[in-house]
């Protein structure tokens, strides 16, 4: 008990140094105060196996990164990241980590499960540090909202982990896009063959975790509940409610971001699934999601936004402006004109149809970004970021608001985005955010008190 009050006063006392100013320039977004050429960036790293792995070695390959914090619930994956990087502090707790370097870190790297997103990254901010969050960049559409904000109030460099948003492929095509060849567009078409769902109406049989890893901190969060092996950690809680956001969250931040960048989306008017009634368990193995957007300066009055994911995906061709049984890839997008259409598959280079009336295009020359260094280079002073908590929160807000959907199939959720609330279904707001464990609370993550409609 005591250690929480002490994480407690460590969050509040920094929070309030920030909101006055009191903080050294290191812990804001515009600039590492440097002191000399050689002045390294000190990372902290939160999760440090699987993608936690791969984040960790990219940031680290910036020459001017210095790791000085490891953090993992598992004792495997910190004993393996601590041997590449011995200089570094080890810890099981995040919060232990962040309250106990504090000034000797200047930016944090999140690489949890998707439910430890939000209370990871918000712990960081109110600590006043720079964050790169891996995607979604939350579990929760509330837990989005907050982020952004509080990264926004306090100028805080971020970066979501959507890594293919910096490869040319897909840079070329946003600009493809927006030079208007295929003129406005009318609808979207994306999809993921990958099936991240749990369609079982129990679990399997719990049993002791592992030595290795802590399951309740890893648990975090969530609702206290049994270990069950093979579902949770490592790997397959993307495909669990309390935990993941099924192939729509985790795949659909890829397929999602490109158009969203392209057509400079905002929040959806209402949003519609068709897929089985909800377990309480796992998320759908087969989604088929209807938006509606706002139209903007590249799209028509109002933009269709279709997703198909698991055996429904890819969708049928026809129609849309393709040659005739043309295979479309297992997982990409489709942009529909008013001239013509585009096709990006994912990862591949985009096609135009049709193909004769674009033959002659010249396709703009662009090159590769470095997702990661980008982030380190901004946090150093050095440019900005490409996914900034600007553009992944409102893009995880339309994500999730998907995820939520899928819970009330072949109901259509009309949303206002300026009061965050479903103004035809109360049930649904209640889906929006969720109290988290007692012990794990987090400032800035307190939910608000939900307005009743409908």
């Amino acid at each position: 008990m005591n250690r929480l009050i002490h994480r407690r006063n460590f969050l509040r006392s920094t929070s309030a140094a920030a909101a006055l100013g009191l903080l050294p320039r290191a812990t804001f977004g515009g600039a590492v105060n440097l002191r000399g050429v050689n002045e390294k960036l000190r990372t902290a790293h939160i999760g440090v196996g699987g993608m936690g792995s791969s984040d960790l070695n990219s940031i680290a390959s910036h020459p001017l990164v210095e790791v000085a914090g490891l953090c993992d619930v598992d004792a495997n994956n910190l004993a393996h990241a601590a041997a590449q990087f011995p200089a570094a502090s080890k810890f099981v707790d995040f919060r232990e980590m962040l309250s106990q370097l504090g000034p000797k870190i200047d930016a944090v790297i999140v690489s949890t499960p998707d439910h430890t997103h939000a209370a990871a990254v918000m712990t960081a901010m109110n600590a006043g540090k720079p964050v790169y969050c891996q995607k979604p960049l939350t579990h929760e559409v509330f837990e989005a909202r907050q982020l952004r904000l509080v990264a926004n109030q306090r100028k805080l460099v971020t970066q979501m982990g959507v890594q293919i948003h910096s490869l040319a492929v897909y840079r070329r095509a946003v600009e493809i896009i927006r030079s208007g060849v295929i003129g406005k567009v009318s609808k979207v078409e994306a999809w993921s063959n990958k099936n991240w769902g749990y369609d079982g109406k129990t679990l399997p049989e719990s049993a002791a975790p592992p030595a290795n890893l802590n399951f309740d901190l890893w648990l975090g969060t969530a609702a206290k509940q049994e270990f069950i092996p093979n579902l949770q950690h490592p790997g397959n809680w993307r495909r669990l409610v309390d935990f993941g956001t099924g192939t729509l969250g985790d795949m659909g931040v890829h397929i999602f971001d490109t158009p969203f960048t392209a057509l400079e989306l905002t929040a959806p008017k209402w949003v519609q699934t068709d897929c089985r009634q909800p377990t309480g368990i796992g998320h759908p193995e087969t989604n088929h999601v209807e938006y509606e957007f706002p139209g903007t300066r590249y799209t028509t009055d109002s933009l269709s936004w279709i997703w198909y994911d698991g055996v429904c995906a890819p969708p049928n061709g026809q129609g849309l402006g393709l040659p005739p049984e043309f295979k479309l890839p297992d997982q990409g997008s489709l942009f529909v004109g008013e001239e013509g259409s585009l096709l990006l598959p994912h990862i591949g280079e985009a096609e135009l149809f049709p193909a004769e009336k674009f033959a002659d295009y010249v396709r703009p020359v662009v090159s590769d970004n470095d997702h990661y260094h980008q982030f380190v280079d901004a946090c150093m002073g050095k440019g900005e970021t490409s996914v900034p908590f600007s553009l992944a929160g409102p893009l995880t807000e339309a994500l999730l608001l998907g995820v939520v959907a899928n819970r009330f199939p072949n109901q259509k959720l009309n949303w206002d985005a300026n009061q965050m609330l479903v103004t035809n279904l109360a049930d649904a707001n209640r889906l929006l955010q969720r109290d988290y464990r007692s012990g794990f609370e987090v400032e800035n993550l307190t939910p608000r008190v939900l307005k009743k409609v409908g």
